[in-house]
């Protein structure tokens, strides 16, 4: 007999069905046995004659149950599983190291990550990964109807999109190759190709020695790059009507997953505040007697401006606009001799976008190698596009793990990444 899903069980009742999964909880009375089933699609409660069946089966084993569907006021769906027969597919042979049919797993992360594949079956951490899923259809769906090009880019590369040390090396063949930090070249040169508005979701590289709660040495960015624009306004204006469109999408498309996880998406506003680099640094000394001397703003200092923003301007997202020259990567445009036309967006206390607009000309791009330290004979193949004719253009970063992160009230970057890599974890 074909298998039949759970969700769809409803459409069949009083028929017989075969369903296949895991054994989710056993409760076993005097004359019957009710057994749990779960898939990837739900939970559906499966009675057994106690007569006709001797049940030994670990949790977590894989099952066939063939019976009729009968209606039912069970908690979990209003039909259940008058089981006729079950065979066991795959049986789990000893204890389980984590218990996951439960509301928490009672173990710490470490824990949690050592058991990454079974800790997935648990049901609130299963759906932080469709929710990322919708995220980032959503950023994907968003920009193929305003008429992107999904784009995928080299992930060995001679160079660092960066040009600074935080970079993995390794050896290809007789060279010394990098693993990229980012598409940003490829982005570029796409434009420049002619496709005018390009994007990509796939993993990037940052050999950082930071071990926090943010931070993750692989992860998941989404970029995009878009030709012929003004200033990096208009990467500002696109990405609120992205965000727009993923938390719109995420409302229409996952109310039982939000529900499970209880969280509240952010309302976006059509215009999310933005403020200067300069005055963010000013509002955090006198409000809050922080003071920034590193051109940047340290983790402490992206909480409290976030806070800032909530309480006196009414948004969870703000944009930190004008960047600082001498903290941004070589190819953003310059704003004056100190400043840049890049920005970064925050939400909830975190950074989850760095973006502004790029450098188009071949000679300006040169002087900002040489000001940023960098020798431009370094880049010649990326520096070659600059001098055929490059249109002015900008981008953007986000990145999926932080964004999602962020969006289901996580406490840390790794529980929004399906196998972290971070300075001390390689496996699973």
């Amino acid at each position: 007999m074909q298998r039949t899903l759970i969700k769809n069980l409803e459409m069949n009742l009083g028929n017989e069905v075969c369903v296949k999964g895991w054994v989710h909880r056993i409760r076993k009375l005097s004359k019957v046995t009710f057994l749990v089933l779960r898939d990837r699609t739900g939970l559906i409660q499966c009675v057994l004659d106690n007569n006709n069946f001797q049940i030994e089966v670990k949790l977590e084993s894989v099952i066939c149950i063939l019976g009729r569907v009968v209606e039912s006021n069970n908690k979990i769906r209003k039909v259940e599983l008058q089981g006729s027969s079950i065979q066991i597919i795959s049986e789990v042979k000893e204890e389980l190291p984590i218990e996951i049919n439960t509301k928490e797993i009672n173990a710490n992360l470490d824990t949690i990550l050592d058991h990454r594949v079974l800790s997935l079956r648990q049901e609130k951490i299963n759906a932080i990964f469709s929710v990322q899923g919708i995220i980032a259809e959503g950023f994907r769906e968003f920009l193929l109807k305003k008429d992107f090009t999904e784009i995928y880019t080299p992930k060995i590369v001679s160079e660092g999109a960066e040009g600074g040390t935080a970079i993995f090396k390794l050896k290809y063949f007789n060279k010394d190759v990098f693993l990229a930090q980012s598409p940003q070249f490829y982005k570029q040169m796409m434009v420049g190709a002619g496709y005018e508005r390009v994007f990509e979701i796939a993993h990037v590289y940052r050999a950082e020695e930071h071990n926090t709660n943010r931070h993750l040495n692989e992860y998941v960015s989404m970029d995009l790059e878009i030709g012929f624009i003004k200033d990096e306004e208009e990467i500002v204006e696109l990405e609120t009507k992205i965000l727009s469109h993923i938390m719109n999408k995420l409302k229409l498309e996952s109310k039982d997953l939000i529900l499970n996880l209880d969280i509240k998406l952010p309302n976006i506003k059509e215009n999310i505040p933005r403020i200067s680099f300069t005055k963010a640094i000013d509002i955090l000394e006198k409000e809050y007697g922080k003071k920034c001397n590193e051109g940047d703003l340290d983790p402490e200092s992206e909480k409290l401006i976030c806070k800032y923003a909530e309480e006196k301007l009414g948004s969870e997202f703000l944009f930190i606009m004008d960047y600082p020259r001498k903290k941004r990567p070589m190819y953003t445009m310059p704003k004056g001799k100190d400043f840049t036309h890049s920005f970064d967006l925050l939400f909830r206390g975190l950074e989850i976008t760095t973006g502004g607009q790029r450098i188009h000309d071949y000679n300006m791009l040169k002087e900002n190698m040489i000001y940023k330290g960098l020798n431009p004979e370094d880049f010649k193949t990326y520096m070659d596009t600059f001098r055929y004719g490059m249109p002015p253009h900008g981008g953007l970063a986000i990145g999926l793990e932080r964004l999602t992160m962020k969006i289901l009230g996580l406490s840390n970057v790794r529980e929004a990444s399906l196998f972290p890599r971070d300075r001390t974890r390689i496996l699973p």
